[in-house]
């Protein structure tokens, strides 16, 4: 699935990078911890955070993030969507809460990435 069924899903707006709405979505992770995100995300992923601030552009970047969602209707400064378009990034902001945003995308398909767990 896409960042524009992410949209839809999410009734999220779109900041910047809507033309980048057909990239394929093949993870989705939400942390407001970037180290959490260096960690558990890879490539092809979306991250969804109710953090605002540089550093999630810049691992959105590093780690080739399909996009960023902002949760709880936040949204970036203008320093940071330059950034984002800078490395073409796709923002987008959704109104859900992120534990409520992470159930709709998982009830609509989306998976996260598959970690052990002790039985």
């Amino acid at each position: 699935m896409n960042l524009l069924r992410v949209k839809e899903i999410l009734r999220a707006q779109v900041i910047c990078g809507e033309e980048y709405l057909d990239k394929e979505v093949y993870l989705v992770g939400a942390t407001d911890l970037m180290s959490d995100a260096l960690c558990l995300l890879e490539g092809g992923a979306l991250l969804l955070t109710g953090l605002v601030s540089v550093q999630v552009v810049r691992t959105a970047e590093l780690l080739d993030l399909v996009g960023v969602v902002f949760v709880r209707g936040k949204v970036p400064s203008n320093d940071i969507i330059e950034l984002a378009k800078k490395a073409n990034i796709p923002l987008l902001s959704t109104k859900y809460p992120m534990y409520e945003a992470c159930g709709r995308l998982y009830m609509a398909g989306f998976k996260g990435k598959k970690v052990e767990v002790d039985s």
